[in-house]
Parts: C-alpha cells; structure tokens; sequence
C-alpha cells in the first residue's frame, strides 16, 4: 500500500527510475554508422545487414546510431581518427573509439570484423597499442 502511494509522486518515480538506469546509461557503448546520402555501399550494408542489425544479440550489447559524415561531428565522442570514408563502424564505449571498421565488403566480413571488435571490448588493451582499429580494407 505505502510502495503505491509513493510511486504515484512524480518526482519519486523519475529518481527509482534513474536509478535502475544509471548503469545502463553511465556505461554506455554503441555502433556509429558514419554514412552519407548517396553512398552505395551504405545502401548496401543497411540492405543486408542495417535492416536486421536491431534483432541481433549485438544490437543489445551495441545499439546503433547513424551519423551522416557530411554534418557537423556528434559532440562528446572522442575519435582516433577523423572518418574519411563511408561507410566506416565505430564502436565507442563510454564516448571513446574502442574499434572501428573501414568499408563495407559483405556481411561475413563485417559479423567477424564486429566480433573482433566485441571481444576486445571485454578483455583488457593497452592503451598505447592501436592494434585494435581494424581496417578491412588494408592490406
């Protein structure tokens, strides 16, 4: 009866509910998808894997924000590099690059190239070591 009582006050249930999300919110990681109007291979890559990205088991551990590259920066993440070419996948942890992908070959590459990524995130790097960035398009 009082726990009723006390989740009718506004106030009280924004700060039960900040509280139950502040994990979530203070931890955040998540997928960039740098893209631009016209860009055929950002057609392609949201064709075969854009459009069930959000059903997948990394959407949960990554969800996904589009960024067109032809528009100011998104503030607040902090880049190694500047993005050059679309469409390129940053993953970003807590508003830092932990792993990215240059270019869009097929769905295969891009699902391994993204495990890659998620398994680094759960081990350890060391910081001065740019390992990590993966460019697929490298040789």
């Amino acid at each position: 009866m009082i726990a009723k009582t006390l989740l009718k006050l506004p106030l009280l249930r924004l700060s039960l509910l900040a509280a139950v999300l502040w994990p979530v919110t203070s931890d955040a990681a998540e997928l960039l998808v740098f893209g631009r109007d016209g860009c055929a291979w950002c057609q392609r890559w949201d064709r075969e894997v854009g459009s069930s990205y959000g059903k997948t088991d990394e959407a949960r551990v990554l969800p996904l924000r589009y960024v067109n590259i032809d528009r100011p920066p998104a503030s607040g993440i902090a880049l190694v590099a500047p993005v050059r070419y679309t469409p390129t996948f940053v993953v970003v942890n807590n508003g830092r690059e932990i792993g990215r992908i240059t270019g869009y070959v097929n769905d295969d590459a891009f699902w391994g190239l993204l495990s890659i990524i998620v398994s680094k995130m759960e081990t350890p790097r060391h910081e001065n070591n740019p390992s990590w960035a993966i460019n697929p398009l490298a040789n």
